[in-house]
């Protein structure tokens, strides 16, 4: 069966072909009862516009470039279910590209995205991305910019996350709730900035407490790839195991800095709780299906992902635009709380 054209859709719904074309472009000249009708038949009807016959006739790609540290975590995955989902509902194709957590990696990303036309980017910067340059350069070249997830208090950007800061501060509060005093974090570059923002939330609990932060407690996995992460969970967890005094209870900042931590742990003979709580950032769905089952702060990454992507299409069509406007939306997080941080009726409460 032939695809369906503008032609076919107007002369369903007794439209003229122009009247069709911008409704499904969300118009402004086009009246919300009338745009309903048309999207509503193209969708039921399968609908796919010619994207070549419209970048030529416009000048535009109807694609959006999405740049990532890695694909390989549920994490991640989740937001790029959201994007798809916002950008498949506007008519727009997403191009994927991974940064690996590398600065030069990012930056090729970027040019062969702009090579490629996009209309707009989502970014999550890479774990070496300590100043924005590069960022802002693309956006003065006229490219609508949003960044999601790894948010960045210190880059004026359209950006989408969470509170970093709070997450960190509720879930140390939590392992202090429960008795814990010697609780160590394990995160990654503190350079970054949502990972500094972590290590602000867990010291600033410790302090609320009147908990001494102790630096033999603390330590940061500086690692590009996914091997290179494991090998450093395995030594920093063996160290604070080997520590004259070690820690009762562990906050890990990330979702592979959790999952690692929890594998290690069992690989050394560790019982959780018992011998060491743990909780940390984390989005896997197995979470409670671990063992023991995992306390997580759970992250909204569809919602993220999403959001992000609705927020670029916006500025791709020029939608609530202010000069010198920026908005950062935070995205509340939640405590799942399970076996992995409880206390347990052999321990006493320091």
């Amino acid at each position: 069966m032939a695809n369906m054209t503008l032609r076919d859709i107007a002369k369903a719904l007794d439209l003229s072909v122009s009247t069709v074309s911008k409704a499904l472009r969300d118009s402004y000249e086009i009246g919300g009862e009338t745009k309903k009708r048309v999207v509503d038949y193209a969708r039921a009807n399968h609908y796919q516009p010619n994207r070549m016959a419209k970048s030529l006739k416009e000048g535009k790609s109807g694609s959006i470039g999405v740049v990532i540290c890695s694909i390989d975590n549920s994490f991640v995955s989740r937001m790029l279910d959201g994007i798809d989902g916002a950008c498949s509902a506007a008519g727009y194709d997403m191009i994927i590209m991974q940064s690996k957590e590398s600065l030069f990696q990012e930056k090729s990303c970027l040019k062969q995205l702009e090579a490629r036309g996009v209309e707009g980017v989502l970014i999550s910067p890479s774990a070496e991305t300590m100043n924005f340059e590069h960022l802002s350069a693309l956006r003065d070249q006229g490219i609508p910019l949003v960044l999601f997830d790894r948010i960045c208090d210190d880059f004026p950007s359209d950006q989408v996350g969470i509170d970093n800061h709070k997450g960190a501060f509720q879930a140390t509060q939590h392992l202090i709730a429960n008795g814990y005093r010697r609780i160590a974090m394990l995160n990654i570059d503190p350079g970054v900035h949502f990972a500094s923002q972590r290590s602000n939330g867990y010291a600033d609990a410790l302090k609320a407490n009147r908990i001494a932060y102790r630096k033999e407690y603390v330590r940061f996995c500086r690692c590009s790839d996914n091997e290179g992460l494991k090998d450093c969970v395995d030594e920093s967890i063996r160290s604070l195991l080997e520590l004259a005094e070690p820690p009762d209870a562990l906050f890990t900042a990330t979702d592979q800095l959790s999952t690692h931590s929890l594998s290690v742990m069992h690989q050394l003979g560790c019982r959780i709780p018992q011998d060491i709580a743990l909780i940390g950032f984390s989005n896997t769905e197995l979470a409670g299906m671990l063992t023991p089952p995992l306390s997580t702060v759970y992250q909204p990454a569809f919602e993220i992902g999403q959001r992000a992507a609705e927020k670029l299409i916006k500025l791709i069509r020029g939608k609530n635009l202010q000069d010198n406007f920026y908005e950062t939306v935070r995205l509340p997080i939640r405590l799942d709380i399970r076996n992995s941080s409880s206390r347990t009726k052999n321990q006493a409460v320091v």
